[in-house]
C-alpha cells in the first residue's frame, strides 16, 4: 500500500527538491528557467493571476497573459478603461500568481504598476493578429452590455472603420509592467514540507530567504 497522502502531489510532479545552491542569484533569470521548462509541459504557462484591490480595499482578482519578463519587471496588456487598470492608477500595485501544477511549481510576485511607453505598446499591438485588434476597439471592457448582438455590432463597426487599412492602437488600449519588489518560488514536497524562497528587493540587489510552506 502506497504511503502517499491524496493531497500530496504525483510522484512525477514533484520535481527536484530547491535548494539555495540550486538557485540563481538573479530571480528574472530563475523565472525565466522555471517558464521554460513549464513551457515544455504546460498549454498555457503565460496564464498569470493579477491581484488588484478596488477602493474599498477590498480584493480582486482575474487571469491575464505575460507578455514578456526581464531585468525591468513583467508585462502585460489590457484596456486602459477597465477595472483592472482603475484599481491599478488609484493604487500603482499588484501582484501576480504563476500556477504550473504539471511540475508542482508556484511564482508569487508583488510590486508597482506602471504604463508602458507608447511606442511599446504600439509595437506589441502591431504583433497581434487583426482579428484581436478589432476586438480592442469593440469591447467597452467591464461595462455592462445588453446581449452578445451589441458586442458583434461594435466590432463590425470597428471593422468598417479600418477597412482595407492596419488597424490603429486605441488610446485606452495598452501595456503594464509590474515592477517586482518580491517573487517568492514554490516548490511542492510530500507531506506539504513545501520547498519556498522568497527574493526580497534591496536597493539594486535582492535578499533571499527561506521561508517554511
Amino acid at each position: 500500500m502506497s504511503n502517499q497522502s491524496p493531497t500530496d502531489p504525483p510522484e512525477d510532479m514533484r520535481g527536484s527538491p530547491l535548494v539555495r545552491d540550486l538557485l540563481k542569484n538573479d530571480p528574472i533569470e530563475q523565472f525565466n528557467l522555471w517558464f521554460e521548462q513549464a513551457t515544455a509541459v504546460n498549454d498555457m504557462p503565460e496564464a498569470m493571476t493579477l491581484a488588484t484591490v478596488d477602493d474599498q480595499g477590498r480584493p480582486d482578482a482575474r487571469m491575464v497573459l505575460m507578455k514578456g519578463a526581464d531585468a525591468e519587471g513583467f508585462r502585460f496588456y489590457t484596456n486602459y478603461d477597465g477595472v483592472k487598470s482603475a484599481q491599478i492608477g488609484a493604487t500603482s500595485a499588484a501582484a501576480l500568481v504563476f500556477n504550473w501544477p504539471e511540475l508542482a511549481r508556484q511564482v508569487r510576485v508583488r510590486g508597482t504598476v506602471e504604463r508602458l511607453a507608447e511606442d511599446e505598446s504600439d509595437a506589441y499591438f502591431v504583433s497581434r493578429d487583426r482579428a484581436s485588434q478589432i476586438g480592442a476597439w469593440a469591447s467597452p471592457q467591464s461595462r455592462p452590455i445588453e446581449d452578445r448582438r451589441q458586442l458583434e455590432l461594435l466590432a463590425a463597426e470597428a471593422e468598417r472603420k479600418f477597412d482595407g487599412r492596419p488597424v490603429k492602437r486605441p488610446e485606452h488600449w495598452g501595456g503594464f509592467l509590474v515592477r517586482p519588489e518580491q517573487i517568492e518560488f514554490w516548490q511542492g514536497r510530500r507531506a506539504r514540507l513545501h520547498d519556498r524562497f522568497a527574493f526580497v528587493r534591496d536597493g539594486d540587489g535582492w535578499n533571499i530567504e527561506r521561508l517554511a510552506p
